[in-house]
């Protein structure tokens, strides 16, 4: 890992030299065309705001970075009963959990400015709990002007913004908010919600902007990675062909004169046959809440720290939909002084290639914040998000659901700097204690049971982010 870090470092600094030798600038953000802010201008912004008044006097480059340490007292604990395994150890047992600070975070930024309205973004996740070495999560390049002095074309183009690259898709709106890797500036609370609709894959979005009218189409790969491996044929997908995602958003954002703002956004994912579609667990970086609900012992061996890594979305639910796949997701913003409501509602339904019958899930979740102070520099909030439907057979029979309550506060030491910590509770209802395949004709062995049978836990996390 030493090795990689080091190559990354030298790799990153011969990209500035290179850069350096054709006269660019490193320089503030405020001063990058159509990009959103990664500090404490940068919340409550969804899409970038369109700049169409500007100029261009050679490539400019600018760094940014995002750097999240957390502490954290959590406990857990689940419903199951204790059973003895080979070496004498409760299999049913949770993982082992003390107050104490997990691994840090980082992200790094590189933006650069290409021509007048044209704008390349790479993201590199410097250290996360899935990827604990250095890791590329994708990059794009934004098109807000077209540099061929066609009047038509430029008259769309000053209401149009194309991008395109393996990127973050524009799912949704809550992924706008959501903790990223050593990025949790955004989020005022530590984690993200228990259903995580956020990916990256390799496509193109064009966007359409009047007035606070936002409307956008995007078509992708439907892939977290590229691929041009052949799918395997099944009984319920006997052609097992890769079908494009395509996926759409449509929001109105308005600010009243006496400062009221709010925003309807709703969007739309499909995907007809995927190899390994994963808009519902794309995230490569990790929870925020460590080993959470995980087990102490898989196997009748003991889970060493290794399972930060292998067991890195604890807290989180995986619906296991990654061949064929419908979402729509429903968001709504209101924010009126320092009074803001965020809330999301999420319908997903699909199968796996190997599933015949289609399942379901529905998601809600809802913040509700409160910001004072001259700045709105200080905040307390509350967060409500719940989970149900229908897991694969091999994993629950029944119709589950996840909730949780999140208590939190903030403080933004300057535009850049935040500390911020919560108290949440989340329970796990109706899951069966034995997976569900083996319901049928197995009543005991501990490796069918689930860890998230009657689970819950509740505790306190703090985080000190700095993004910029």
């Amino acid at each position: 890992m030493k090795n990689l870090i080091l190559k990354s470092a030298g790799l990153t600094m011969a990209a500035f030299l290179g850069l350096s030798s054709v006269n660019a600038q490193v320089f503030s953000q405020s001063e990058m065309q159509n990009m959103r802010s990664y500090g404490k201008k940068g919340m409550n912004v969804f899409e970038p705001k369109k700049e169409t008044d500007t100029k261009f006097d050679g490539i400019k480059v600018r760094w940014g970075a995002g750097f999240t340490q957390s502490f954290q007292a959590l406990s857990h604990s689940t419903g199951l009963k204790a059973a003895t395994n080979a070496a004498g150890k409760d299999s049913n047992a949770v993982y082992g959990l003390s107050a104490g600070f997990n691994t840090a975070m980082a992200n790094l930024y590189t933006d650069v400015l290409l021509a007048d309205g044209i704008r390349l973004n790479l993201t590199t996740y410097l250290s996360a709990r899935h990827h604990n070495e250095t890791w590329v999560k994708g990059g794009y390049i934004q098109f807000d002007k077209l540099p061929l002095n066609v009047e038509f074309l430029d008259n769309i183009m000053k209401y149009t913004t194309i991008k395109v690259g393996h990127m973050e898709i524009n799912y949704g709106d809550n992924h706008f908010r959501r903790s990223d890797g050593g990025h949790t500036l955004y989020n005022p609370f530590v984690e993200n919600y228990i259903l995580d609709p956020f990916t990256t894959e390799i496509g193109g979005e064009i966007y359409g902007n009047y007035k606070g009218l936002m409307g956008m189409i995007g078509v992708s790969n439907g892939e977290i990675k590229g691929s041009v491996d052949a799918l395997t044929a099944t009984a319920t997908d006997p052609t097992a062909k890769k079908t494009p995602a395509i996926y759409g958003k449509l929001a109105y954002d308005k600010t009243m004169d006496n400062g009221f703002r709010y925003r309807l956004a709703a969007s739309v994912y499909s995907d007809k046959s995927s190899q390994s579609n994963t808009l519902m667990w794309g995230d490569r970086t990790g929870s925020n809440y460590f080993m959470t609900m995980e087990r102490a012992f898989i196997g009748g061996i003991t889970t060493t720290p290794s399972g930060y890594t292998a067991q890195a979305w604890s807290g989180r639910l995986n619906p296991g939909i990654n061949d064929e796949i419908l979402a729509q997701q429903f968001n709504l913003f209101l924010k009126y002084k320092g009074a803001e409501f965020f809330g999301t509602y999420d319908m997903v339904e699909g199968r796996r290639a190997t599933e015949v019958a289609k399942r379901s899930f529905n998601q809600m979740a809802a913040d509700v914040i409160y910001r004072f102070g001259k700045t709105e520099n200080v905040f307390v909030g509350v967060r409500y998000n719940t989970v149900s439907g229908n897991l694969p057979a091999a994993e629950q029979l029944n119709k589950i659901t996840i909730n949780r309550t999140a208590i939190g506060a903030g403080w933004f030491v300057t535009d850049n700097i935040l500390l911020k910590g919560e108290y949440v509770m989340q329970e796990y209802k109706d899951f069966t204690p034995i997976l569900g395949a083996a319901n049928a004709n197995v009543t005991g062995p501990a490796t069918k049971s689930d860890i998230r049978y009657n689970g819950k836990f509740d505790g306190f996390v703090i985080q000190a982010t700095v993004g910029f």
